[in-house]
Order: C-alpha cells, then sequence, then structure tokens
C-alpha cells in the first residue's frame, strides 16, 4: 500500500507543499501548492510576512485534503538562522526579521566588543557570517526579548504551528552559531557573554522527532485528520543532505539554490585553527552525522539580476537565461562570489560590472555575458571550496553530487564539472523536500534506514552525468579567477 507524506519546504524565494507518496521501494513527488516568499522591505527593513507564509501553508494544507488520501504526517524545512520571538502568550511578534536586513553589520560590532571571533568559532564550528542569528539577535531591543516565551527557526515555528509543541530540530539550530556541536547543547558560554536567556530558545530536538498530532483547530479549519508532525531536517541544506543519492565514500555535495552549500559529511566536527581559517562550517545532519561546508553566494546571484531585468521590462525565464549564457563568450570576466556587495538585494547586474570595472576587467556586454560571468566564477569559486575541502579533510574527492534547483541548470552543471575535473552527478531537483520526506518516513518506520532512504532516492530518480572537459582552459581561468579572491 502506498504511504503518503506532505513536506512544506520554504526557500528564500518560494515555498512549496509537496506530497510524496512512498510506494514499492520508490518515492513520487507532487506539487500541490507553491507561493513566494520574498522578503518585504517595511521603512527601509527587511522583513518576513510570517502569516502570510502560515496562510499559504493552510491553503496548501486544504488542497492536500481535498487529495482524499490517507496521509502519515507533515513536517517543514527552511532556510537557516532566522527566527520567530514568541510572547508570554505563545503568539508570534512582528517584525519576523529577514537575514539580509543592514541592522546585522551593527550586530557583528556588538558580539565583537563582547567575545572575540576564535572563542565564537571554538564553540560553535560556524564560519564567520553577518547574517548568522549570534548577529541579529543581539540587535533585538530588551524590550521584545525579556517578556517572551520562547524563540523558533523558521521551520521550526511552522512545526509548533501546526503541534503546538515548541522545539528547535537540531539541524537548524546548529545554523544559529549558537548551538555547541561538541557538547551538543546551546553554548552556555556564548549566552553568558551576550547576556542572552538560553531559556528562551525553545529546547533542542533530534532530526526525526515525532512532535504529535496536529492541532485539532488546524486540522478542522483544513480539513485534515489530526496527522503526526515530525521535526524532520527543519534545515533545508540539512534535509537537501540526508537525500544524496550517493553510496561508498570519497563523495561531496554540491545543495545548489539561493546558496550553494558544498561540503562533505562527517562523523564528528572538525573544529581547529585551519577550518576557521579557511571558512568552513559544521552543521548537524540526520542521524547527528556533521554537514562539513562552506555557504558559499550561489543563484541569489541569477535571481536577483533577472530580478532587475524584469522591472526593466526583460521578462525572461531561467532557461532563457542559461540559453543566453551559453552563447556567450567565454572567461571575458569573473567575479569574486564571496564580496560582500553581492549579499543585498537591488540591482545586481550593476554590483557585477562595478566589481568588474574595480578589478580591470571588461563590464559585461549584455544580459548573457552577465549571466555567463555569474556561472563561471560560481563553478571556480566551487573548485577553490573543493581543493580547500580536500585539504582540510586529507580526502580525495572523487565525485560531486549537486542537489537542489540548481541541478537543473545543464550549463552551470557542465561549467562545474569542467572547473572542479571530477564527474558531476545531478538530481533530484526537490531535494530538501525530498529530505524533509525520506526523514518522516524513517521516523515512522516506513524505512529502516538512512542508508535505505537514499537507495530509494536512487530507485526513484534519474541522475545525470557531466563529465570534465576544456581542462586547460578551465584551468588558465582558475588562475585568474584566484588573483580576485584577495
Amino acid at each position: 500500500m502506498p504511504t503518503h507524506y506532505l513536506a512544506c519546504d520554504l526557500g528564500a524565494d518560494s515555498g512549496r507543499l509537496i506530497l510524496g507518496t512512498l510506494d514499492q521501494g520508490k518515492f513520487s513527488l507532487e506539487e500541490l501548492h507553491r507561493f513566494p516568499t520574498g522578503a518585504t522591505k517595511v521603512a527601509g527593513a527587511l522583513h518576513w510576512e510570517f502569516d502570510r507564509l502560515l496562510n499559504e501553508l493552510k491553503t496548501g494544507l486544504k488542497k492536500a485534503a481535498a487529495k482524499n488520501l490517507a496521509i502519515a504526517s507533515i513536517s517543514t524545512d527552511s532556510w537557516g538562522v532566522d527566527y520567530v520571538v514568541y510572547d508570554e502568550r505563545g503568539l508570534p511578534q512582528s517584525p519576523v526579521w529577514c537575514y539580509r536586513d543592514a541592522r546585522t553589520a551593527q550586530g557583528v560590532e556588538l558580539v565583537k566588543g563582547k567575545v572575540e571571533w576564535p572563542i565564537i568559532y571554538a564553540e560553535t564550528g560556524i564560519q564567520f557570517m553577518a547574517l548568522n542569528t549570534i548577529y541579529q539577535i543581539v540587535t533585538e531591543p530588551a524590550a521584545r526579548l525579556a517578556p517572551g516565551k520562547h524563540i523558533l527557526l523558521i521551520g521550526d515555528a511552522f512545526n509548533f504551528f501546526c503541534s503546538g509543541i515548541a522545539r528547535n530540530e537540531v539541524s537548524n539550530a546548529s545554523t544559529t552559531q549558537l548551538y555547541n556541536p561538541v557538547h551538543k547543547c546551546w553554548s552556555k558560554r556564548l549566552f553568558d557573554v551576550l547576556g542572552l536567556r538560553e531559556d528562551l530558545f525553545a529546547p533542542i530536538c533530534p532530526s526525526g522527532t515525532k512532535l504529535g498530532p496536529m492541532k485539532k483547530n488546524l486540522a478542522a479549519e483544513v480539513g485534515l485528520p489530526p496527522i503526526e508532525v515530525v521535526a524532520s531536517c527543519s534545515h533545508d541544506t540539512g534535509a537537501a543532505v540526508a537525500a544524496v543519492p550517493a553510496s561508498g565514500e570519497n563523495w561531496a555535495y554540491l545543495s545548489s539554490g539561493t546558496w550553494s552549500l558544498m561540503g562533505v559529511e562527517k562523523p564528528q566536527p572538525v573544529i581547529n585553527d585551519q577550518s576557521r581559517a579557511l571558512g568552513f562550517t559544521n552543521e548537524i545532519g540526520y542521524g547527528d552525522t556533521v554537514r562539513l561546508l562552506k555557504n558559499i553566494v550561489g543563484l541569489w546571484l541569477i535571481q536577483e539580476s533577472r530580478r532587475h531585468w524584469n522591472k526593466a521590462g526583460k521578462k525572461l525565464e531561467f532557461a532563457d537565461l542559461e540559453k543566453m549564457a551559453a552563447a556567450a563568450p567565454p572567461f571575458v570576466s569573473l567575479i569574486n562570489p564571496d564580496d560582500s556587495r553581492f549579499l543585498s538585494p537591488d540591482d545586481m547586474p550593476k554590483k557585477i560590472a562595478d566589481f568588474c570595472r574595480e578589478t580591470g576587467q571588461p563590464v559585461p556586454a549584455d544580459i548573457g555575458a552577465c549571466v555567463r560571468c555569474i556561472y563561471e566564477s560560481l563553478a571556480l569559486f566551487y573548485r577553490c571550496t573543493l581543493r580547500k575541502l580536500e585539504r582540510l579533510t586529507g580526502q580525495k574527492i572523487e565525485r560531486l553530487h549537486i542537489v537542489g534547483g540548481g541541478s537543473k541548470d545543464a550549463t552551470l552543471n557542465q561549467f562545474t564539472a569542467n572547473a572542479v575535473k571530477i564527474p558531476v552527478l545531478a538530481g533530484p531537483t526537490e531535494c530538501a523536500a525530498l529530505g524533509n520526506l525520506l526523514v518522516q518516513a524513517i521516523a515512522l518506520g516506513h524505512l529502516e534506514s538512512h542508508e535505505a532512504a537514499r537507495e530509494v532516492v536512487r530507485n526513484s530518480f534519474e541522475l545525470k552525468t557531466f563529465s570534465p572537459q576544456d581542462s586547460a582552459a578551465w584551468d588558465a581561468a582558475a588562475k585568474r579567477f584566484e588573483k580576485l579572491l584577495g
């Protein structure tokens, strides 16, 4: 008999409610509802429309109920670091801040004044990024936090909305830069030095925790029975990596979406001077594994550029941009995706042009040249990151699995294979939602292990292999690119 599950998968650009069906060792996915999630600017500040997103979830749940299927469970995964503050009545407070809001710069300075960076890294193993929760939370006024009942990360806030049980699932908690992956708990040292209430952050639970039945009032409103709510992997990258269809050893993953996250699975955190200097992060994955990875600005560069061109009246789909990039001349201009200017929204093509001028390179001549510049730069950054990962682990990577929305982009996948000089296996696309569903199935006893879940993925989805080409040209471009990194 087929078994059905629901995954609410929230990305920084769009969200979706997906129906997953496990039948005879294969998973199939059906998108029931898709909606925009993008942050809204209010009086110059970036917020998430939290109430609207909850209403979008309810719309999706009503569509699920209309299918008249026996649904076993539901779970939500989301981007990391952002959070919801709940008041003493347990109600969410506005605003729900977006990690791209400029206030994080103030947070960095506040934290710097209280604790040194090597101590923060030793406590958390998380790379420095101004958007991390640690730098956001210190900007909150005491009047907002003092009466607070609890704080939940975004995906966990959705699980709370469904179940009434407040827990921060460990994969999401580990993105905050307030979690200690060695002691496996919130960092008491950082909470003390920053003057934060540890009890304000809801307790941490393992990936695959059954939270209990859906709240009766919500179930009645959307027309579902009180199905099980599971904290699967609440962080979308944790969920995506759980679904990587890999086997054996010596593989790395690239979760390709708004962010690119490249790394390997390890049994223990890697926290030392070298990992700190190289900017690697230790996030928690399913089964208490460690995702040793680097956060890289990813398809955000394309998404923001497209948003700008659309506003200017040039209505272009992502497939159009890919064709234009493939037709543009190679290696004319390159950018450093890690440059801080590319983190914030608004007129990305101008930021790219400015970077090229400042580094003595031609400004991209047209849209195709701009997109090709982004593609080539990302592929070369992946190469540099993979080499650093090999140095850090002493492990030679033999193949790279690309999962997530970016795995559909054949041009970028081929460029990545060319740059990293190993085979690239692309797919599945909806890997965050799929990992979310797989962990639910394991939690409910429908799949016996993580290894069995990955075998289900291999049996369910066709992977496309990209073999390296044009090595000499990419090696020459890599030498140019490395000079831009500073």
